[in-house]
């Protein structure tokens, strides 16, 4: 059976199962994804230094303190007056699971929206309460159906703008269109950028993506664009697996996310990194040619940003088990899972499929080594800094001390795994 994790306002980002192989909701919530509010409102505080490790417990000397954040409730235990914040939350009709866990990572209730279709398949909103001078954040993924999806996010800047927002900031855990990023061919449009025209044009001051295909689809936005990466869930879950490291290895399924497998592997103790050369002969159509790197008697972790079809990352599999791979884990932030991907997935190829809730998923594609972990209390903290004027990439920073710290340190087994922002 799959093993679908859905996290409420207790449940923290980033996964510490309390077996290699279980799960459970008796989470902690690091410290940075513990925000404390102040009088009127949310602040955020600076965060402690970290000192330990993400996946296992370190062993305190006589004179060192369990930092606060690692002992305290994953809920946020400061009084919020919710009707005097400026902040509100809307949820789309895209994903309204994953807003609903960030409203309650952030102690907030979602605001009253009302979306209906018309006969002819025209969209209708209306908010039910003021927004005005409030700072609005719209949580719409522009997931298949994507024009269905992206026109009902431009009709709910819309509304906000001419119900006199002060702010409106777009969070799209998941952007349409991303992989239409540059011309391949003559006569191509690039849908990337004209998406990004019409959210600016529609209203928005700012965007909030997690992952996108590139990170030269940023560059389109006119407006400020606050950038998250999904990856840190699914390196803290892949500490749970106790793998050792000398049995490691990252693959990166196509030459053009080599970058993305290389900062992965990075995270996993400098695990070495195998490349595997493959020619598209159309779209959603690949051919693996060649395998680039070693891989025998290992366990090799595929990385990428998404899975459409699953043709690409399928024969990537099975190029690596003709290789001699072990095992073949697939990870991916964005789980599009267009047909076939189901049974290419459920073949037996993988060990596992981990995938994040970016884009729901029905229960028609669930298969038994599905892993779907929640990406919500990491962009609730990220709208919090938003909101608050805070750094973004300081949730991140002090994790990126520590894997330094620890990537002296040799112990088997384990996987010295920490929040990462590239």
């Amino acid at each position: 059976m799959a093993s679908l994790v859905h996290l409420s306002s207790s449940s923290s980002p980033l996964l510490r199962p309390s077996h290699p192989n279980s799960f459970s909701k008796d989470l902690h919530l690091p410290a940075a994804f513990r925000f404390p509010t102040l009088q009127r409102g949310a602040r955020c505080n600076l965060m402690e230094p970290l000192k330990y490790s993400n996946g296992h417990a370190a062993i305190l000397g006589a004179q060192e303190q369990v930092p606060s954040f690692l002992t305290s409730p994953t809920t946020l235990q400061f009084p919020t007056d919710k009707n005097d914040t400026r902040i509100r939350i809307f949820s789309g009709t895209a994903n309204p699971a994953l807003s609903q866990e960030i409203a309650c990572y952030m102690g907030l209730d979602l605001g009253k929206i009302k979306i209906k279709r018309f006969a002819d398949g025209e969209i209708y909103v209306q908010l039910q309460e003021s927004v005005r001078g409030c700072d609005v954040y719209l949580v719409q993924p522009t997931c298949p159906p994507a024009n269905e999806n992206l026109m009902e996010l431009l009709i709910m800047i819309d509304a906000c703008r001419r119900a006199s927002a002060k702010t409106i900031t777009a969070v799209i855990p998941y952007f349409g269109y991303a992989r239409a990023d540059r011309k391949t061919q003559g006569r191509e449009s690039i849908a990337a950028k004209l998406v990004a025209n019409l959210i600016t044009e529609a209203g928005a001051n700012r965007v909030l993506a997690c992952d996108l295909h590139s990170g030269q689809s940023m560059g389109y936005f006119d407006i400020p664009v606050d950038h998250v990466y999904g990856q840190p869930v699914i390196l803290d879950y892949l500490a749970s697996k106790t793998i050792c490291s000398d049995d490691l290895v990252v693959v990166s399924p196509d030459v053009g996310g080599v970058a993305r497998a290389r900062a992965f592997a990075k995270k996993l103790s400098d695990a070495p990194l195998a490349i595997v050369d493959k020619r598209r002969h159309g779209h959603n159509v690949a051919e693996v040619m060649n395998l680039i790197g070693d891989v025998k008697g290992k366990v090799a972790v595929m990385v990428d940003d998404m899975i459409d079809t699953a043709g690409t990352i399928a024969k990537g599999a099975e190029l690596l088990h003709q290789e001699g791979a072990r095992e073949v884990y697939a990870c991916c932030t964005h789980a599009v899972f267009s047909p076939p991907a189901i049974e290419r997935l459920s073949s037996g190829l993988f060990q596992e499929v981990i995938v994040t809730n970016t884009i729901p998923l029905s229960e028609r594609n669930y298969f038994p080594q599905l892993t779907v972990l929640s990406v919500a209390n990491l962009l609730g903290e990220t709208i919090w800094r938003v909101h608050d004027d805070c750094s973004v990439s300081s949730i991140f920073q002090s994790a990126l001390k520590v894997i330094s710290a620890w990537a002296s340190t040799d112990v088997a087994g384990v996987f010295f795994l920490l929040p990462y922002c590239l």
